[in-house]
C-alpha cells in the first residue's frame, strides 16, 4: 500500500511538473512545440467596395471573441493592449498578391494559442522577408506577459530612484551651518550680504571672499559625498543595464502588447513594400525568442517559409521591337557658329582676345566629330564671317572676306589632309537678317522702337543710309553694345553626302528607340515615365501603362480603338471594367479572352484582382 502511494505521488508530481513553466520549456526545447506561419484565411472579396488592409489584433476565448483591454503605460505614456501570453502556432501556406502602382502588400497571421501560460515570459518575433538574394528584417512583434512587463517597470522605477539620488544642488554637499559660523566670525561684511544681492554686484561680492574663503568652503565640503555623487554620474549607463534587464523597445517594433487573459491571440501583420522589376515571389519566415527576466531562455523554431507569388501587369508588356519609317537623304548639311572677337578694323585671329581660344577649341571638336562619322564624306566646309552694320558696306565686305581667310588658316591644321582642299570661304558683310531677328525678340526695347527699326530695315538698297538712320535713334547706344556684338560671328557650314548612296532619297525602317525606352520603363515599374512616353502611340503597351498607373478610364479609351481579337487586350478590358465594378461587361471580355487563349485562365488564377471574375465563371460552369 505504501509502495502504491509513492507511485501515485510520483505520477502526480510528474504531471504537475509537466504542466508548469519548467515542463513547458522542456517541450519547447525538445521540439514538441512547432511554431509556424500562415496567411489569413481565404475570404471572398467584396464586389461592391474595396477593403483596406491594416494591422489588426484578435483574441479568442472559449466562449468567443473579446475586445482586448487597454491601459496607459506609465513609462511610455502610450495606450497598450493588455492580455496574457500563451503560445505561438502558425501553419505555413502560400498566397497570390498583386503588384499595383509599383508596390506590393503582403499579410500574414501570427497566432498565439493557449500553451505558454506563464506571464513571466516575453515572446519576440522577428519577421524576415527574402526578396531574390536580399534578406530584409521587418518590424518586430513583442507579446509580453503581465509579470514580465511588471518586471520591466520595476527596473525603470529603480533606475529613476537612482537618478533621483544624484545630487544636483551643490549646497547639499557642504556643511552649511559650520561654514556660516566661520564666515560670521571672520568675514562679517560678507556674511551680512548673504540675503541681499542689491548691496553690491556679484563680481565684487565674489572678490570679497578671497582665497581664504574659498579654502574655507572647500574645508567644509563633504568630500566623501562628492566622490560618491561623481561616481553615480559616471555610472548612469551601467546602472541602467543593472536595473533595466529588458528595456522597452520603442523603435523598429510593430506591436508590443501585454496580455492578461487566456485564449488564442491572433495578430494580422500587413507590410507594403516597393516592388522590383521582374519580381516573381517573396519568401517570409519568422525568428522567435522566448525571454524570461530579460534573458533569452529558448529559441522558437518555425517550419517552412511562407511564399507570396506576385502578379504584375508589367509582365504582360509586349516587347516586340517597334520600327518607324525614316527618309535618308543623300546630301546632309550641318552648321555651327562661333563668336570670335577681332580688334577694330582687324582680321587677325587673336587667341588672347575674349573667348577666342575656347571658341576655336569648340570648333575643332565639332570638326573631329564630323570626321569620326565614317558613313559621311565631306563635300565642302564653308567658313562665312559677318560684321555689324558699323562702317561702310564696302569696307565691311573686304573685312569679312579677310576674316574668313584668317579663320580658315587657324583651323586648317585640325582638318584631315583629304579635307583641306574642300575648305571654302565666304563673306556676309552686314547680317541684317540676324539684326532684325534679334531686335524683334528683344525684351528691353519698347514695342514702338522695335516696329520703327523693322520698318527702317525693310528696304536695304542703301545699307549705309539705313545704318545712319539707326544711329540717330536714342536707343542706338544700346544697339551698339548689346545687339551689334552678336552680329560679329563666324559660321561653319558642313556639306556632306553618304558613302555609297547613289539615289537622292531612300526610305528605310529604324528601331523606335523612344518607344522601346517607354516599354523598358514599363518593365522597370516606372509607370509615370512609361505613361509619358507611350501615351502618343495609342497602342496596347500605352493602354497597359495606363492600367499599371491606375488610369483605368484612359486605358479603356485606348483599348476601345484596338482590335478585340487579341486575348491580352480582352484580359486588360476585363480587368479595367472589374476595377470599375462593371462586372457583367467584364465577364464578357474575360470569356472572350479565354476563347482566344485558354492559358489566360492560369494567369487570371494568379491575379487577385481577377478573383471575382474567376469565381463567377466557376460558379457559372458548375
Amino acid at each position: 500500500m505504501c509502495f502504491d502511494l509513492k507511485i501515485l505521488l510520483l505520477v502526480i508530481l510528474a504531471i504537475m511538473s509537466s504542466c508548469g513553466p519548467y515542463g513547458k520549456m522542456q517541450k519547447i526545447r525538445s521540439g514538441q512545440v512547432m511554431l509556424g506561419l500562415s496567411v489569413p484565411e481565404d475570404t471572398s472579396p467584396s464586389e461592391t467596395e474595396d477593403e483596406v488592409d491594416v494591422d489588426s489584433i484578435k483574441c479568442d476565448m472559449p466562449e468567443g471573441p473579446i475586445i482586448m483591454n487597454a491601459i496607459r503605460d506609465s513609462e511610455t505614456g502610450e495606450m497598450v493592449a493588455t492580455d496574457v501570453i500563451n503560445a505561438s502556432k502558425v501553419t505555413a501556406r502560400f498566397r497570390n498578391v498583386a503588384e499595383r502602382l509599383g508596390y506590393v502588400s503582403i499579410e500574414f497571421d501570427l497566432t498565439i494559442p493557449e500553451f505558454l501560460s506563464s506571464s513571466q515570459w516575453q515572446l519576440k518575433v522577428n519577421p524576415m522577408m527574402r526578396i531574390e538574394k536580399d534578406t530584409l528584417a521587418l518590424e518586430s512583434i513583442y507579446v509580453t506577459g503581465r509579470g514580465y512587463r511588471n518586471m520591466q517597470m520595476r527596473g525603470y522605477q529603480r533606475y529613476r530612484a537612482f537618478l533621483a539620488s544624484i545630487i544636483t544642488d551643490t549646497t547639499d554637499l557642504i556643511r552649511m551651518r559650520q561654514l556660516e559660523i566661520f564666515l560670521k566670525r571672520n568675514f562679517p561684511q560678507t556674511y551680512s550680504m548673504r540675503n541681499d544681492t542689491t548691496i553690491i554686484s556679484e563680481p565684487m561680492a565674489e572678490n570679497l571672499f578671497g582665497v581664504s574663503q574659498r579654502e574655507a568652503a572647500s574645508h567644509y565640503t563633504k568630500k566623501w559625498k562628492v566622490r560618491r555623487n561623481e561616481w553615480k554620474k559616471n555610472n548612469k549607463d551601467n546602472m541602467f543595464r543593472k536595473y533595466v534587464k529588458s528595456p522597452i523597445v520603442r523603435e523598429g517594433v510593430r506591436l508590443d502588447t501585454v496580455l492578461t487573459v487566456e485564449g488564442a491571440f491572433v495578430y494580422r501583420y500587413v507590410h507594403t513594400f516597393q516592388s522590383r522589376p521582374g519580381l516573381k515571389k517573396v519568401m517570409l519566415t519568422l525568428e522567435g525568442r522566448l525571454c524570461e527576466r530579460g534573458e533569452c531562455v529558448s529559441n522558437l523554431p518555425f517550419p517552412d517559409e511562407l511564399t507570396f507569388y506576385i502578379s504584375s501587369l508589367s509582365t504582360m508588356a509586349d516587347m516586340t521591337p517597334k520600327y518607324r519609317m525614316q527618309v535618308l537623304e543623300r546630301v546632309v548639311t550641318d552648321n555651327t557658329k562661333a563668336l570670335l572677337d577681332f580688334a577694330l578694323g582687324s582680321s587677325a585671329v587673336d587667341t588672347l582676345l575674349g573667348n577666342n581660344a575656347s571658341e576655336l577649341r569648340r570648333i575643332k571638336r565639332c570638326i573631329d566629330d564630323v570626321v569620326a562619322m565614317d558613313e559621311f564624306v565631306l563635300d565642302s566646309l564653308v567658313i562665312t564671317a559677318s560684321c555689324s552694320p558699323e562702317g561702310s558696306y564696302a569696307f565691311n565686305k573686304r573685312l569679312c572676306q579677310s576674316r574668313s581667310e584668317s579663320v580658315k588658316k587657324a583651323i586648317r591644321e585640325s582638318v584631315p589632309d583629304g579635307w583641306k582642299c574642300n575648305l571654302r570661304t565666304s563673306a556676309l558683310p552686314e547680317n541684317w537678317g540676324q539684326f532684325r531677328l534679334l531686335v524683334k525678340h528683344d525684351t528691353l526695347l519698347p514695342d514702338y522702337v522695335v516696329q520703327n527699326i523693322l520698318q527702317m530695315t525693310e528696304d536695304l538698297a542703301s545699307p549705309d543710309q539705313v545704318e545712319r538712320n539707326i544711329s540717330r535713334l536714342p536707343q542706338y547706344r544700346y544697339l551698339r553694345e548689346k545687339i551689334y556684338p552678336k552680329l560679329r560671328s563666324v559660321r561653319f557650314d558642313f556639306h556632306l553626302h553618304r558613302k555609297g548612296m547613289l539615289r537622292d532619297t531612300v526610305w528605310t525602317t529604324q528601331l523606335d528607340s523612344v518607344y522601346m525606352e517607354g516599354v523598358q520603363a514599363l518593365k522597370n515599374l516606372d509607370y509615370k515615365k512609361a505613361v509619358s512616353i507611350l501615351r502618343p502611340y495609342d497602342d496596347y503597351n500605352s493602354a497597359l501603362a495606363f492600367m499599371s498607373a491606375g488610369y483605368n478610364h484612359s486605358a479603356l479609351d485606348v483599348m476601345s480603338r484596338l482590335k478585340h481579337d487579341d486575348p491580352k487586350v480582352c484580359y486588360l478590358m476585363a480587368l479595367a471594367l472589374s476595377r470599375l465594378e462593371l462586372y457583367n461587361e467584364a465577364m464578357k471580355y474575360f470569356e472572350l479572352c479565354l476563347v482566344y487563349d485558354p492559358y489566360m485562365e492560369h494567369r487570371a488564377n494568379l491575379d487577385p484582382e481577377m478573383e471575382v471574375l474567376v469565381r463567377r465563371r466557376n460558379k457559372k460552369m458548375e
